[in-house]
Formats: C-alpha cells, sequence, structure tokens
C-alpha cells in the first residue's frame, strides 16, 4: 500500500533531525514506499468547498542540514491525500483551534492523526480533568482568591498557563512566596484565559516520566530529568533524557486513559507522570519518539505506521461522535 501523506508542521528547515519526532514519522514513512508532501499552517486554505494547502513534494534524508529536499509548492486539495498530520507545535490558540476545524471537514476520506475533532476539545491540561484519581490536586481558575485559597491547601504549587508548552511560563510558588498576585496580574495582562494550578510534586527531582502510547497502548517511555538548580524537565530547557521502565503505577494508568484514546482516534500520545502522578496528556504534537526509539532500539515509527495503514486499509478515516 502506497499512501499520500501530507505533513501539517512547522517550518522544516531549522528542526534538530536527531530530537524531531514528525522528522522521524516522516523518515519512516519514506522508507515504508509512502509518498510525502508538506506544508505549514499558514497555507491552509478554505476555497469555495475545498480544504486546500500549498503542498511541497518531500523528501528527507538523515543529514544536518540537508535534510529535507522540497518541490515547488502547489495549491492542492487535501482530500487527494490519503493521511493528513497534524502536527504544529503548540500553542494550541484560535490559529491552531481553527487549522481542527478545517481539517474536521476532511473526514471521512481522509484521515487526519491525531483526529483534529477531539484534538479539539482535548486540550492536554483538560483531558486529565476526566481522570480525577490518576491525577495531583489541580485547580482551574482565573481568580486570584481561588489560587490563593488553593495554596493555603496544598503549600507548595507550580502555576502555568493553561495552553502554554514546552516549559514557558511555568513558575514553582511557595508557601510564603509573595509573587502570587504579580504573576497573576501579568497572566491576566497577556490574556483571558484560566491558569492551572497543581501541588508540587518533589518527585520531579527524580525525573518526569514521558510514555508514550500508540493506538492507547503504551510502546515505551524516558525519563526527564531537570537540570539542576531548575523546577521544569522539558527538554526544550534543559531537561536531560534518560532511559526508563514502566513501572506497575504507569501501566495502570495507560490502562486508565488508553481506551478512550483508543476510541477517539489518539493514534501517536505522549502522557507525563511524575511519580505516581499523571500531569498531562499531550495530543498535539507528542515529542520523546526518537528518544524512546534509541534507548530501547525499536521503531516506534513504524508501528505508528502500521497502525495508519491497517486504518486505511479498513476504510476508517475517522473517530467521530
Amino acid at each position: 500500500m502506497t499512501l499520500r501523506i501530507a505533513f501539517q508542521m512547522d517550518p522544516i528547515g531549522p528542526i534538530d533531525i536527531d530530537a524531531d519526532s514528525t522528522f522521524r514519522l516522516a523518515e519512516a514513512a519514506q522508507d515504508r514506499g509512502h509518498e510525502l508532501f508538506y506544508y505549514t499552517p499558514d497555507r491552509l486554505t478554505w476555497d469555495e468547498g475545498r480544504v486546500c494547502a500549498a503542498l511541497s513534494t518531500l523528501r528527507v534524508q538523515r543529514v544536518k542540514g540537508d535534510h529535507a529536499a522540497l518541490g515547488t509548492p502547489e495549491m492542492r486539495d487535501l482530500s487527494e491525500m490519503d493521511v493528513v498530520w497534524l502536527r504544529q507545535d503548540p500553542p494550541f490558540d484560535m490559529g491552531y483551534i481553527t487549522t481542527t476545524h478545517l481539517l474536521d471537514l476532511l473526514a471521512p476520506g481522509t484521515l487526519v492523526v491525531n483526529d483534529p475533532f477531539w484534538v479539539r476539545n482535548f486540550p492536554e491540561k483538560l483531558l486529565v480533568l476526566q481522570f480525577p484519581d490518576l491525577i495531583p490536586p489541580t485547580m482551574i481558575a482565573r481568580d486570584l482568591d481561588r489560587l490563593r485559597a488553593f495554596r493555603e491547601r496544598h503549600g507548595d504549587i507550580i502555576l502555568k498557563p493553561l495552553y502554554g508548552n514546552g516549559g514557558a511560563g511555568v513558575f514553582k510558588l511557595g508557601q510564603g512566596d509573595g509573587n502570587l498576585a504579580s504573576l497573576h496580574e501579568m497572566f491576566a495582562g497577556i490574556s483571558r484565559e484560566p491558569l492551572i494550578a497543581q501541588k508540587f510534586l518533589p518527585a520531579v527531582q527524580e525525573g518526569d516520566k514521558r510514555i508514550i502510547l500508540v493506538d492507547g497502548e503504551p510502546v515505551g517511555a524516558i525519563n526527564r530529568v531537570p537540570a539542576t538548580g531548575e523546577t521544569r524537565s522539558n527538554m526544550h530547557v534543559g531537561g536531560r533524557a534518560e532511559k526508563a521502565a514502566l513501572t506497575e503505577r504507569d501501566l495502570e494508568i495507560c490502562a486508565a486513559i488508553g481506551p478512550r484514546l483508543r476510541e477517539t482516534g489518539q493514534i501517536f500520545v505522549g502522557i507525563d507522570v511524575i511519580g505516581a502522578y499523571l500531569t498531562e496528556i499531550n495530543l498535539t504534537s507528542p515529542t520523546g519518539l526518537q528518544e524512546l526509539e534509541r534507548f530501547d532500539g525499536t521503531d516506534i515509527a513504524g508501528r505508528i505506521w502500521e497502525v495508519i495503514e491497517a486504518r486505511r486499509a479498513s476504510g476508517k478515516a475517522s473517530s467521530r461522535p
């Protein structure tokens, strides 16, 4: 089976080919004989009943600085594609949400991964609220008094933007820290969105585990350890990736959320676990694929494509309510 595959992603030129999960997915698809195309989200267009994009043919190779060969962009109907990958990075803003609405219209003929209907309805820091028994004490609020009361109950807390990513804007606030009101004022001046507060988990110093699930099944994990003096373990801000095994608690968490991911077409998902707690379910543009493959010597990208190929062969291209 040869598939026509379009990647909707951020500019491909600056990516780190040794870490970027989208590059690895493209490389694996190319190795399997599929035909690749590329476009950035700003080239996505609704044009009199057609969902179109300025597509460039794409060839990839694992050569730094010469990793992507692009053809001349040509406006094409995305319904000509068998698969479209929704792979641009957050933030999960209205621009991102608009792309999910447009890609939604490709169903049922084109398989969009991950299913954009559910990506839109499952923001990573909100989907976890469906599993209250698995997460640390958490509050979603815009009201400063409520956030103060939460800190009074739980002592040290983590405060962060609800729709942020990559560790940006994440603060640890101790019980006596006088910056809560100032940070609230700063965030309120930037957006009208609520904030998310969570009880600080000291276990983060031992690592923030990224577990990758494929079609709802865990396939492995890496541990992201914060740099000295840092609370955040994101690799964007200096976190170090280490090999990690799945614990009994990790498998319990995956068993609880896996069926929901599978039934809603979330083929490639990365969840974050600190100690015994689930903290995020990442659907928008999960990372960690290459690090996991290197540590475990496994072909996770190949497994992802097996699931996609099976869906295309069965004719099932979406998971809708």
